[in-house]
C-alpha cells in the first residue's frame, strides 16, 4: 500500500533539510546564461525564451503522475471531499490563483481550496520567514479531513511549511501529493504522488519564479482543468458551468448554447431564462427535450455532470 504522508513508525525520522541547500537543482548556475548580464536586451530575452521552451517537455514527462492525482481528486470530490493546495512564496501565489479561477470558470465553489503561507498578506508582499514554519503548515491544515486530497507545492521539494501541512493532512487521513522541481527530494517518498519537474537551473540562479514557476503553473492548469472535465463541468470543449450574472455573460452563454445544441439564439436565450440563468440546466433541457425543472433534478442526481444527466434521461 503506498505511503500517503508523514513519517512512518517503521522508518527512521529524517532530519530536516538545512536552510541553505546548494544541491537543489534550481539553485545551480546555468551554464547557458553565465554571460547574461553582458548581453543586449534582445539576446537576454532570447536566452530566457530558450530556457522557457524546455518547460512543456518537462511537464509532458510527468503526465502519468498528474493523471494519478486527477483520479484521486475525482474520487475525493465525488465522495464529498475537497482538494487543498499548500504553498509558500511563488508556489503559494500560483496555488491561490488556480483555486480562485475555478469558481467563475467551472461553477465549483469551496471544493478546491488554496492555503498560502502567511495568508492573504503574503500574496502581494513576500513574507519570507513563514515558509520555514512547520507548525504553521500543520495549523493551516487543520480543516483538512479524511477523504480530502492535499497537494503540496514547493519548488525545492522541502519547504517546511508545505511538509508540515502534508504530514498533518496525512495524519487526518487525507491523500497527499507533492509538486516539486526537485526530482531527488527525499520528501517525495512521504506522499502518494510526487510530480517531480526536472526544470534544472534557472536563468538567474535560484529564481524559481521563472522556469519552476512556469512549470508549476502548467501542471496546475492541466490538473485542475482535467479535474473539472472529469467532474462533468464541461460539455465537449465548452464552458457550461457558468451562470448568466450580467448581460455580457448572458450573451456569451447564449453563444455557448447555440454551439452545443445547433439551435437558434432565441430558443437558447429563452431556455437560459427558463433555467434561471443556469447554463447546464438550459443545455440539458434543450438536448434532453425536458422542462427546466426536470433538467435541474437530473443534474442534481448526477452531481452536475451534463453528459451523465443526458444519458440518464435517454435511458429512462
Amino acid at each position: 500500500m503506498p505511503f500517503q504522508g508523514g513519517p512512518r513508525s517503521d522508518r527512521p525520522t529524517r532530519p530536516e533539510a538545512p536552510v541553505i541547500d546548494t544541491d537543489l537543482p534550481t539553485e545551480g548556475r546555468n551554464p547557458r546564461t553565465l554571460d547574461v548580464d553582458t548581453l543586449p536586451t534582445l539576446e537576454v530575452l532570447r536566452r530566457i525564451n530558450a530556457e522557457d521552451a524546455t518547460v512543456p517537455l518537462v511537464v509532458e514527462s510527468v503526465l502519468p503522475e498528474i493523471a494519478r492525482l486527477v483520479d484521486l481528486s475525482v474520487a475525493a470530490l465525488r465522495g464529498g471531499g475537497r482538494v487543498h493546495y499548500f504553498g509558500a512564496g511563488t508556489s503559494g501565489r500560483l496555488a491561490v490563483l488556480d483555486a480562485a479561477e475555478l469558481p467563475p470558470t467551472f461553477g465549483i465553489w469551496g471544493r478546491v481550496v488554496a492555503h498560502n503561507a502567511g495568508g492573504f498578506g503574503a500574496l502581494s508582499q513576500a513574507v519570507s520567514e513563514v515558509e520555514d514554519d512547520l507548525e504553521l503548515g500543520a495549523r493551516d491544515a487543520a480543516e483538512v479531513a479524511a477523504g480530502d486530497v492535499a497537494v503540496g507545492i514547493a519548488a525545492s521539494g522541502r519547504t517546511p511549511y508545505v511538509l508540515g501541512a502534508l504530514r498533518a493532512c496525512a495524519a487526518a487521513g487525507a491523500r497527499t501529493a507533492l509538486i516539486s522541481c526537485n526530482p531527488h527530494t527525499p520528501y517525495g517518498d512521504e506522499v502518494e504522488v510526487h510530480i517531480a519537474l526536472a526544470t534544472g537551473p534557472e536563468v538567474i540562479s535560484g529564481s524559481t519564479r521563472m522556469k519552476a514557476g512556469t512549470a508549476t503553473k502548467l501542471v496546475l492548469n492541466s490538473f485542475s482543468t482535467t479535474l473539472m472535465i472529469r467532474m462533468g463541468r464541461t460539455y465537449s470543449n465548452l464552458m457550461v458551468s457558468v451562470n448568466a450574472l450580467n448581460s455580457k455573460l448572458r450573451a456569451r452563454l447564449v453563444r455557448i448554447l447555440t454551439e452545443a445544441t445547433g439551435m437558434d439564439p432565441l430558443t437558447c436565450e429563452n431556455a437560459l431564462v427558463e433555467a434561471g440563468g443556469d447554463t447546464r440546466v438550459a443545455l440539458v433541457s434543450l438536448l434532453g427535450e425536458v422542462p427546466a425543472a426536470r433538467a435541474t433534478t437530473v443534474l442534481e442526481e448526477t452531481d452536475g455532470g451534463v453528459r451523465e444527466a443526458l444519458q440518464r434521461l435517454r435511458s429512462a
